[in-house]
């Protein structure tokens, strides 16, 4: 429940201080909590000032800044059908500049999987989109309950 709950915190710890500070934090679930409670502070703290992000030098590892997660997600489709619905999806996922942060949650559910961390099933609008099933960051098939994406890109006026 300590991910799910947290999981922007973790994914903002990771892109702040590196991929380094997960793997050491896993390590130890005490260490984590507080890591996450000194992100979510300093999210408070601090306003959020509206920038430009550079989503191309977050620290990930280069393996998964250098993954074509486009081939990967493809070769996770069994059907035509389900690569459709990818393809859809993965139109608006690049017209949102979203494509570097599929390789990033990919990064995160990784390392929760290495470590045997559990996190929640989905939740939000998140859970409409296949492509986030695909990679793991929730448990709902999309296409076995009819959920629209536009759904997830609803902030999409084009979407």
């Amino acid at each position: 429940m300590l991910i799910e709950n947290n999981l922007d915190n973790l994914i903002k710890g990771v892109m702040q201080h590196g991929p380094n500070i997960l793997e050491r934090c896993v390590a130890n679930p005490i260490e984590l909590e507080q890591y996450l409670t000194r992100i979510d502070q300093e999210r408070l703290d601090y306003p959020v000032i509206k920038t430009e992000i550079d989503r191309n030098n977050w620290f990930i590892p280069n393996d998964y800044k250098q993954m074509d997660i486009l081939d990967w997600l493809y070769n996770q489709c069994p059907t035509v059908e389900i690569k459709q619905r990818v393809t859809e999806e993965l139109k608006l996922f690049a017209k949102n500049d979203m494509i570097p942060v599929l390789k990033t949650m990919k990064y995160v559910v990784d390392t929760l999987r290495k470590n045997n961390i559990v996190w929640g099933v989905g939740r939000g609008s998140s859970v409409s989109s296949y492509v986030l099933y695909l990679v793991g960051i929730h448990k709902i098939d999309s296409i076995k309950y009819n959920l629209p994406i536009e759904e997830f890109f609803k902030g999409d006026q084009n979407g």
